[in-house]
């Protein structure tokens, strides 16, 4: 039986329908996807329309000085914050994870507290020092090492104790105190983790971050992922710090800050809630005037060992059995920890 064949034009105009499909911004899939050009464009065309209202707002006592200390804290906190990412992702891409191993001794007991000291001389924020540590333990390093570096990498390296002594010029004790504190629990997680830890609380990672990329498109992958997250989560943290200062009473802070227990512990489910980058985090905790040293101390360990991006982070490469127990445990001993330390040091 003979089949008929469509004629020549309807099959031409077939064939235009299937590409204009198929070219971008013609499918069903591209009418619906998001426009930030034509967001961007609205938010501008709103801005311009509302500018006498927003003029007037941003003149009022209370908004200037929101934005002096907002500007502030931004200003100081993004040379280092830079440095960092910059730094951090050089080691995450450069040093191949092989290395880590051999310089590690055998023994779990004594990989813990080298890996927890290796911390002060690979500069590293929290979201390098996860994938790190993942494949630390891919490459068969002890996962209470790994572990110890993952905690102790973003607290005590070289940029954040530099980023502490400018934030706090005044108080050089600072410095120290934050070294000791985040270096102990660091260490103690390790030993912890090697004492109760199980095998099946902990689902290592199945390939690195950086594996199939060049080392060029690797850095300026990791660069560009850090800076963006840091960077937003450091605007987040300016914005809270200038509200606490310029919003909020100063007689609710002060009598926050006057038990120096809550004041201990609102600070640290501070530093949770907000998920600053270590680099920055000093410069927050310096702006927090009315707390105690101790209160800010336990700002600055608890902050880059577990907040909110860090438990998803431990929780999305190790496994949210791993997480659950690990994150709760990390911040009840950053928080006695912390508070002892500045008991004694400050």
């Amino acid at each position: 039986m003979a089949t008929t064949k469509p004629a020549p034009q309807e099959t031409d105009e077939k064939d235009e329908k299937q590409v204009s499909e198929l070219a971008p911004g013609n499918g069903p899939e591209d009418a619906r996807r998001f426009n930030p050009a034509l967001l961007l464009t609205l938010l501008l065309l709103t801005a311009v329309m509302l500018q006498d209202t927003i003029r007037g707002a941003l003149s009022a006592p209370v908004m200037q000085s929101w934005m002096t200390v907002f500007v502030a804290v931004m200003v100081q906190a993004l040379p280092f914050l830079v440095l960092g990412v910059l730094l951090s992702a050089a080691i995450a891409v450069f040093v191949p994870p092989s290395f880590f191993a051999r310089a590690l001794p055998k023994h779990p007991a004594l990989a813990v507290p080298v890996a927890g000291a290796a911390g002060a001389v690979l500069p590293g924020c929290e979201c390098a020092s996860v994938p790190v540590a993942g494949a630390l333990v891919r490459r068969g390093v002890t996962p209470a090492a790994a572990l110890a570096f993952l905690l102790s990498a973003p607290a005590i390296n070289p940029i954040v104790l530099t980023a502490t002594a400018v934030a706090f010029p005044g108080n050089p004790e600072m410095v120290l105190a934050r070294f000791v504190a985040s270096l102990l629990v660091a260490c103690a997680m390790g030993w912890l983790w090697h004492r109760v830890g199980r095998t099946d609380w902990l689902r290592p990672p199945a390939r690195s971050s950086y594996e199939g990329q060049s080392r060029g498109a690797a850095f300026w992958g990791s660069v560009r992922h850090d800076v963006m997250h840091a960077g937003g989560f450091l605007v987040v943290g300016a914005m809270a710090a200038a509200t606490l200062k310029a919003v909020v009473p100063e007689e609710w802070l002060q009598a926050a800050a006057g038990n120096p227990l809550f004041s201990v512990l609102a600070l640290a489910a501070l530093a949770v809630l907000l998920s600053i980058c270590s680099e920055a985090d000093a410069f927050v905790a310096a702006s927090l005037t009315q707390f105690s040293l101790t209160a800010r101390l336990t700002f600055l360990v608890v902050g880059p060992m577990i907040d909110l991006k860090l438990f998803a982070m431990q929780a999305g490469t190790f496994g949210r059995a791993f997480a659950l127990r690990f994150a709760p445990a990390t911040f009840a001993l950053a928080v006695v920890v912390s508070a002892l330390t500045g008991t004694v040091l400050l």
